[in-house]
């Protein structure tokens, strides 16, 4: 480097690719008014990260729209979504709360709910109906397993429960983030094995809006694998006859519509 060259500092760098026009006009574009507040956000996270800043600040800016494109907020504190090092490269990745707040944004669920299960609860499960049942007293603050719970305004329910061991392997298997001794799998076990449940939870029987599909796919702590087969196994194989469908609209007996229900903004 010339002697008369003064090396540019990282957060002047993000700064500078966060200034670009074509950048500024991809965050308005996802968030409108509110595209300034999460730019600050991005700055202050990135400013408050010693080995987000050793990341491509423009690899950062991109990790950090995609969770703008899903008006997701990165505070750490709020635990919506995270913006993650690993071995210098940033990752988005979606919190527990990221996953509940897009399902509830859907207007279809009357309940959400997700926990840690303790030893000494008894966990049953009805091999006809699918109901799965929890009774009995914890014995101690040991977790044995971990469960999400939904319910849809139509009346439709499903409990899907893990035990440890279980989550512990699917981590193994299909999160990209398992292996790092600084990953959140080390740091916060019990809030990314409820992130595991509730996201199978969700694939499998949710209501997936485009929002949800996005974050999925979006999420790099799932493996491509893993969403692959929820797919393969849960997609719905019935073929539709469109033309059908609306020669019977046009005669009076088609289905009534109703409007779509924007759901809460950023």
């Amino acid at each position: 480097m010339a002697k008369n060259q003064v090396a540019v500092k990282p957060i002047a760098r993000l700064k500078a690719v966060l200034g670009a026009e074509s950048v500024r006009k991809q965050f308005e574009n996802a968030l409108n008014e509110n595209a300034g507040a999460f730019v600050a956000s991005v700055i202050d996270l990135y400013s408050s990260d010693n080995y987000l800043q050793k990341c491509d600040p423009n690899k950062v800016v991109m990790e950090a729209l995609k969770a703008a494109t899903l008006k997701l907020p990165i505070n750490k504190q709020l635990g919506f979504a995270y913006i993650v090092p690993y071995k210098n490269v940033p990752q988005f990745q979606i919190g527990y709360k990221g996953y509940i707040q897009l399902a509830m944004r859907t207007g279809q669920y009357k309940y959400l709910n997700s926990g840690t299960v303790f030893e000494g609860v008894n966990v049953a499960s009805d091999l006809l109906t699918g109901a799965t049942t929890f009774s009995g007293e914890p014995t101690s603050n040991k977790p044995q397993g971990y469960f999400a719970h939904l319910e849809l305004i139509n009346g439709f329910s499903k409990t899907v429960y893990m035990p440890k061991d279980d989550v512990i392997a699917h981590a193994k298997q299909y999160s990209a983030s398992y292996k790092f001794d600084n990953s959140a799998w080390k740091t916060n076990f019990d809030e990314m094995a409820e992130k595991t449940v509730i996201r199978r939870l969700l694939s499998k029987f949710g209501f997936l809006s485009t929002e949800m599909i996005t974050a999925l796919t979006s999420d790099s702590d799932t493996h491509e694998g893993e969403i692959a087969s929820e797919i393969e196994a849960n997609a719905n194989t019935e073929t539709i006859d469109i033309e059908a469908m609306v020669q019977e609209e046009c005669s009076g007996e088609g289905l009534e519509l109703e409007p779509e229900q924007d759901g809460p903004g950023f």
